[in-house]
């Protein structure tokens, strides 16, 4: 698996939730902050969205909104109305996509809204790059692949068909990797900083994959440097000039970051997940696990061995 898939395969803490909204002017929505990242698309018609301490933004037909820490905001045909809150509780869930109307005699504005399950408490470098909101408007010619699948979610939506809840989900998932994609091609090349920069540094890649393709290996910045030929010295400087944080500490991060997914994907024993993580013993990872999420290991596990709802494999993955 290529570096960025990982990152969004171990991140991820459960299933994405998606709703149709179905809303007639006048109208306001005010959804409050959620555990993992946000997103809308516009469907059909238009609105406005009201974040904190930002200026209303016009969205229209095929506009994408991403937020990457699901902060709280508000969706409504025009700024200056008084926003309901968003319950989720209150979704029509009788299918995979959640369904929201709200009635009135306006124009009507089609959206899919939705959350991305990601762990933002322990944010990975990834999602810490991302300014809070990210517009992606629907120039024609721009970001086609994104525009491509927004344009075959908007058509099921349109035109539901046998299957469409199965083809929904999957483009949901697919959006979030097109999203990142967009947004990153078109930051300027140079300086050259950050997580996704560092996935084509020829001194930063290199050491990126070897942990990433074996995090249990007792790597040392030496070793790490010696695939791309630079001194310790020389290595640790470019790497947390580019990637924004030491390499021991990435390196510290993205254990514990595989650790939590086998924790809550399977049911693997705390000695494999030790050695898989690169700790000589159950006791010294479950001391630096306690250390970096606040909990042992085996309480984490049942905390949240019933939020996700997914079933387990043998090694979750």
């Amino acid at each position: 698996m290529d570096i960025l898939s990982d990152t969004l395969e171990v991140l991820r803490t459960g299933r994405s939730m998606v709703t149709r909204t179905d809303a007639h002017a006048p109208w306001a929505l005010k959804f409050q902050p959620v555990s993992g990242a946000g997103f809308h698309v516009v469907v059909e018609g238009r609105c406005h969205v009201l974040a904190p301490h930002g200026r209303p933004l016009a969205l229209g037909p095929g506009d994408i909104v991403f937020l990457r820490r699901g902060s709280g905001h508000t969706l409504c045909d025009a700024p200056g109305r008084d926003p309901v809150d968003f319950v989720p509780e209150r979704v029509d869930r009788s299918s995979p996509i959640g369904q929201v109307t709200v009635d009135g005699p306006g124009p009507r504005t089609v959206l899919v809204c939705g959350a991305y399950a990601i762990d933002v408490d322990r944010p990975h470098p990834l999602f810490s790059d991302l300014p809070e909101l990210i517009h992606l408007p629907a120039v024609p010619g721009r970001h086609p692949v994104l525009r491509s699948a927004v344009d075959q979610l908007c058509a099921e939506f349109h035109a539901p068909q046998p299957g469409s809840d199965a083809v929904v989900t999957a483009l949901v998932d697919l959006l979030l990797m097109y999203i990142l994609r967009s947004w990153y091609s078109a930051l300027p090349k140079e300086p050259a900083r950050g997580w996704v920069a560092a996935l084509t540094d020829p001194v930063v890649a290199p050491a990126l994959k070897a942990i990433h393709d074996d995090p249990g290996h007792p790597w040392t910045v030496e070793s790490l440097g010696a695939r791309a030929g630079l001194s310790r010295a020389a290595f640790a400087r470019r790497f947390a000039s580019v990637v924004g944080e030491p390499p021991l500490a990435y390196l510290t991060n993205w254990r514990m970051a595989t650790a939590a997914r086998l924790l809550r994907r399977s049911q693997t024993p705390l000695s494999a997940i030790a050695q898989h993580t690169g700790y000589t013993s159950e006791f010294a990872f479950a001391k630096a696990f306690k250390r970096h999420f606040g909990s042992a290991p085996g309480a984490y596990r049942k905390q949240v061995e019933t939020v996700d709802g997914e079933p387990r494999g043998d090694n979750g993955r």
